[in-house]
């Protein structure tokens, strides 16, 4: 089986009140050092072993393109993590 983590962040340009509040919640905590605080989500896909890589490679970005993440305001990074014996 291989597993592919999918990684989706709000692109550079966008605006993430989410992220500034937990920020703001951090300074008031006394944790001033944080120079930049990213929220976003994490996807994990298995597949089969019948997909070659290039075959997962294809299927993760036509998923994260139709589903996972909004081109006009996010961007997305997988890893592909190839394992066996996974239950």
């Amino acid at each position: 089986m291989t597993i592919v983590k999918v990684f989706v962040n709000y692109k550079e340009s966008i605006l993430n009140p989410e992220a500034q509040a937990i920020q703001q919640a951090l300074g008031r905590l006394g944790y001033e050092n944080i120079t930049q605080l990213k929220v976003g989500k994490t996807f994990e896909l298995t597949f089969s072993d019948e997909l070659t890589r290039a075959e997962i490679v294809q299927e993760v970005n036509e998923i994260s393109d139709r589903m996972l993440a909004n081109y006009n305001m996010e961007n997305y990074t997988y890893e592909i993590i190839e394992s066996e014996g996974i239950s």
